[in-house]
């Protein structure tokens, strides 16, 4: 019996083990929000860091998180690093280049719960008398993060964060006060 359960495992193991390895070798995840605000607006509140504060979903999740702010005071070169609670983490985000009122890409630098070195990319497109707003990351997939996305699905628990942010960004862009639990 203890030999059948063991190798029901040992299949079970290699099973997911296998299938692990045929997952992609990187991700993206990209949520969109349309806004009632003029592309500047939006272009300001994510390239100067200091106002993520009245946007970012990861504020709400550790309002006592520890913030540094280093470089250039808003765009290329401004450098945030925060160290938080468990469901922020600890990490650095730097502007690497940006295109007002258009775009603003960032490298993502995870040190804690785990380490990881993303992309981070928002488009801002203008659609008549509104914007859309793209928030984007991707990255490398190395085979542990593999593993873990037969669990766990990346997009979603991600996703569920811009959608969140993107939100709050739009509230506070169109002037109007963000949803409960937005």
């Amino acid at each position: 019996m203890l030999k059948t359960i063991a190798a029901i495992v040992v299949v079970l193991v290699a099973g997911v083990l296998a299938y692990a390895a045929t997952r992609p070798d990187t991700f993206r995840v990209e949520r969109t929000a349309r806004v009632q605000a003029p592309p500047e607006k939006i272009f300001a509140l994510i390239s100067d860091l200091h106002r993520w504060e009245s946007w970012s979903p990861y504020e709400k999740k550790d309002p006592a998180m520890r913030k540094t702010y280093s470089g250039a005071a808003s765009g290329t070169g401004a450098t945030f690093e925060w160290d938080g609670n468990g469901d922020v983490g600890k990490g650095r985000l730097s502007i690497t280049d940006t295109s007002p009122p258009s775009r603003v890409a960032m490298r993502l630098e995870m040190l804690k719960p785990f380490e990881a070195r993303n992309v981070v990319e928002f488009t801002i497109k203008p659609d008549g008398h509104a914007t859309d707003v793209t928030w984007g990351m991707h990255g490398p997939m190395p085979y542990v993060s593999k593993v873990l996305s037969v669990f766990i699905d990346m997009d979603r628990m991600v996703g569920k964060d811009f959608e969140a942010g993107l939100a709050s960004l739009k509230a506070v862009a169109e002037g109007t006060p963000p949803r409960a639990g937005s």
